[in-house]
C-alpha cells in the first residue's frame, strides 16, 4: 500500500497492520511478492540503490517459493529484465546482470509469440535495453520505438509511458538532448493518464535539473550565455510546456483523488 501511494502521489501515512507483518515474516511467497514490490518501485524512481538491494532479496526468495499465476510470473519476468539490464549498465558484475536479462528477454519472445497483444511490446522494450547494453544504439532505436508503437496499439498505456521514458533516458545517454526531452514528456502525458501522480513529479523534477542548460551545440560557454539572450532556447519552451501540463492537470488530479477516497469511505459502511 505503501509503494502504491508513492506511485499516486499521496503524502497520507501508510497504516500498518500487525498480522501482516507476521505474514511477512514466516511466509517466503509473501515476502517474495513484496520484495519484488518494493524492488518495481524503487526502479520507477529510479533509485538504483534500493532497486539492487530489493532485487537481491527477491532472488534469494524465489527459488523457494510456490508456483505464482502465470500473468504474476511474465510481470516478474518483464520488470526483473529491465532492472537487470539497468543494473548491467551501473555496476561492476555487469555481465552477471546481462545474462538474467537475457533470460528474461527469452521468456518474453516465447511468450509473445503466442500472445503478440500482451507480450509483444514488453518483449521489444527488453530487447532495447540490451541492446542499450551491448552499445548496439541503432538497434536500441529501432526496438526502444517499436516498444513505444506495440505499447500504444494493444492500450497498454503504464508500459507506453514506460517505454517512451526509457527511451529518453537512451537519447539522453547519446547527448540528443532534444528527442530525449520529447519522449520525457510524452511519457509525463501518458504517466498521467495513468494515474500515476507521484511519478509525474518525480519525472517533472528529474527534467527540470536536467535541462537547465542550453542543448549542446560545442560553443563555449561565453557563446551559449549570447545565444540565450540572443534566441529563445528550445528547452525553455518544452519546459514550459512541461510545466503547463503539470498545472493544467492539478485540479482533475485532486478531483480523482476525492472521488477515490469518497468511493473507499462508503465502501467501508
Amino acid at each position: 500500500m505503501e509503494d502504491k501511494k508513492l506511485l499516486i502521489g499521496t503524502d497520507e501515512e501508510p497504516k500498518y497492520v500487525a498480522e501482516g507483518q507476521n505474514v511477512l515474516a514466516t511466509n517466503n511467497s509473501v515476502k517474495t511478492t513484496y520484495y519484488y514490490q518494493k524492488a518495481f518501485i524503487s526502479f520507477t524512481f529510479r533509485s538504483y540503490d534500493g532497486t539492487k538491494e530489493n532485487t537481491g532479496k527477491y532472488l534469494a526468495c524465489i527459488g523457494n517459493t510456490w508456483a505464482n499465476l502465470f500473468i504474476n510470473h511474465a510481470f516478474h519476468a518483464f520488470y526483473i529484465g529491465l532492472i537487470s539490464f539497468w543494473l548491467a549498465r551501473k555496476s561492476k558484475d555487469g555481465q552477471h546482470w546481462i545474462e538474467r536479462g537475457k533470460s528474461s528477454k527469452l521468456a518474453l519472445k516465447k511468450w509473445a509469440e503466442s500472445s503478440s497483444w500482451t507480450f509483444e511490446n514488453k518483449w521489444y522494450l527488453l530487447e532495447a535495453e540490451e541492446s542499450f547494453c551491448n552499445n548496439n544504439y541503432d538497434a536500441a532505436k529501432t526496438y526502444y520505438d517499436k516498444a513505444i508503437s506495440s505499447a500504444k496499439d494493444h492500450k497498454f498505456i503504464n508500459e507506453e509511458a514506460l517505454a517512451c521514458e526509457l527511451a529518453a533516458y537512451f537519447h539522453l545517454e547519446l547527448g540528443q538532448k532534444d528527442k530525449s526531452l520529447e519522449l520525457f514528456l510524452l511519457a509525463h502525458e501518458k504517466y498521467h493518464e495513468w494515474g500515476a501522480f507521484g511519478k509525474c513529479t518525480s519525472l517533472y523534477e528529474f527534467v527540470v535539473s536536467n535541462f537547465s542548460s542550453p542543448i549542446g551545440t560545442g560553443l563555449t560557454d561565453t557563446d551559449n550565455m549570447r545565444q540565450e539572450v540572443a534566441v529563445p532556447n528550445l528547452e525553455v519552451g518544452l519546459l514550459s510546456s512541461l510545466e503547463d501540463a503539470l498545472q493544467r492537470h492539478t485540479d482533475m488530479h485532486l478531483t480523482r483523488w476525492v472521488r477515490l477516497k469518497s468511493c473507499c469511505a462508503r465502501s467501508m459502511v
